[in-house]
């Protein structure tokens, strides 16, 4: 794609807005207030308000190779503090996608430079739950069960912050875990069950004031 597309499309877009309401940008630039935090994937297939069907302002928004929530990535320990402490979100989100590009390359056994460190975190998932992967016989669908359960992982490591857990008691905020399916467009909820594996965490992982 040319580069002079991109401000043209940029250009029709303004129009649009202004025609459906003529004091978007206006309102746009009061300031945000969403009620989401989403945590998902680099992937360029993936566009975290556009699969929603939410609009600009609605969502605060995350985006790394393979959705991870590492406690040491200083960027998204800062994204969560800033979100839960100063936006007051009540939801956030990591939403992985079958398909991850992250996910597959974690699962060859080569060197792939700088994103050894990286991928390592997705391989730490894998051998947590190394026994009911190595189970599955069917390389496809062992693919997919790491994706869900690499957004599991994350979810959990969402809820080991203080600022979640704080938020948690202060205005009940919640953690939820989504995939992404690029071959359907579907949007499928994992059904983490936030207050089981909140208790479960606190016991090892309960941060007070």
């Amino acid at each position: 794609m040319d580069i002079e597309q991109i401000f043209e499309n940029n250009k029709k877009w303004i129009a649009k807005q202004l025609q459906t309401n003529e004091n978007y940008f206006d309102e746009l630039g009061k300031g945000q207030s969403p009620e989401f935090l989403y945590i998902g994937c680099s992937d360029s297939r993936v566009s975290a308000e556009e699969l929603m069907g939410l609009q600009p302002g609605d969502v605060f928004v995350h985006r790394n190779i393979a959705n991870m929530v590492p406690n040491t990535d200083l960027n998204s320990m800062s994204v969560i503090n800033y979100a839960v402490m100063h936006l007051k979100v009540n939801h956030i989100v990591v939403c992985g996608h079958y398909g991850c590009g992250g996910v597959h390359a974690a699962m060859q056994q080569s060197d792939l430079g700088i994103l050894n460190p990286w991928l390592r975190n997705i391989r730490d998932v894998y051998r947590i739950h190394r026994k009911e992967l190595d189970a599955l016989t069917d390389e496809e669908e062992k693919y997919k069960r790491l994706i869900e359960l690499n957004v599991q992982e994350q979810c959990m490591n969402v809820i080991k912050t203080a600022e979640v857990q704080k938020a948690n008691r202060e205005r009940n905020l919640k953690v939820y875990g989504w995939i992404f399916d690029i071959h359907s467009g579907e949007l499928i909820d994992l059904k983490i069950d936030f207050d089981a594996t909140l208790k479960n965490i606190m016991s090892i992982y309960k941060i007070t004031d």
